[in-house]
């Protein structure tokens, strides 16, 4: 009996290891994760309670409401602001998608010379900071003498989106299998062909992820947009400086949110596309 019991206990001991190590368990790390985040977006929970605030000041709580908001969508100002920011990204982001995903393909397809140092060259707006390119821009187009514009604003956003894009796709050509196209080749498809046909259907995940991406950067810019505007191009990021100047107020609070709401939503868009396509890879 004795034996028969000392052997149950030996078999019953890995089971409640087993058991006990299938139970999730709060460690120190991700203790340490949460308060980080806590950290991160404690700024933007506060934003987001004073943005229902019915004080017109911040410094004072009367309760809440949502006439901020209301308010908001019927400010002729801020709706134009977000008119020009909406067309400055979406000029932007498509000029960029054009000749990101042309530049991706080039990078890894073909062999030129000078190939590594143009590679470089193409992703330094990623590690440039945004003051550099700003006050470049500015003087690159004092010198041609361009007037200063909505298109300027354009031009100069679109340096940083063509990076972005570009190093997107690049990362997802690199994971296809290039001998699909040599296929598609030897079967009497031309290259334009194969390019539509075969590698475009695959990279368009990685483009929709790069361009949401790069719509995200051009439509929070502030920076390099403040630099390259002219006269009544004012976009969204320039019209709540301009305001928080003489004190922030609540209506500036509610178009805070929603910007923030709308950058990630869009983030989050573009996360999952991206994920998906991993997914489908993989599978």
């Amino acid at each position: 009996m004795e034996e028969k019991l000392s052997l149950q206990q030996e078999e019953e001991i890995p089971i409640d290891i087993l058991q006990s190590k299938s139970k999730p368990r709060l460690s120190w790390q991700g203790i340490f994760s949460l308060l980080m985040f806590f950290y991160m977006y404690l700024p933007v929970l506060v934003l987001t309670v004073y943005s229902l605030n019915d004080s017109k000041y911040s410094a004072s709580w009367q309760g809440f409401t949502l006439k901020w908001y209301q308010m908001l969508f019927q400010d002729s100002r801020v709706l134009r602001s977000l008119q020009n920011s909406l067309s400055v990204a979406l000029a932007a982001v498509a000029i960029s998608a054009v000749l990101g995903t042309l530049m991706a393909v080039g990078l890894a397809r073909y062999r030129f010379p000078g190939k590594s140092l143009y590679q470089g060259i193409s992703y330094l707006p990623l590690i440039i900071p945004d003051i550099a390119i700003a006050v470049s821009t500015l003087v690159f187009l004092a010198v041609i003498g361009t007037p200063l514009s909505l298109w300027t604003i354009v031009a100069a956003h679109v340096v940083f989106c063509l990076a972005y894009i570009a190093i997107v796709v690049s990362a997802r050509i690199t994971a296809l299998d290039p001998h699909l196209e040599e296929a598609a080749l030897d079967l009497g498809a031309t290259p334009l062909q194969a390019f539509i046909k075969i590698l475009l259907p695959e990279l368009m995940p990685a483009i929709i992820a790069g361009c949401l991406l790069s719509f995200v950067l051009s439509l929070d810019d502030f920076l390099i947009a403040s630099f390259t505007a002219g006269t009544g191009a004012t976009t969204l990021p320039m019209e709540i400086f301009s305001r928080i100047r003489t004190g922030v107020k609540p209506d500036i609070n509610a178009l805070s949110v929603v910007v923030i709401l709308f950058s990630g939503l869009i983030a989050f868009i573009a996360e999952l596309i991206r994920h998906q396509s991993e997914h489908k890879r993989f599978q």
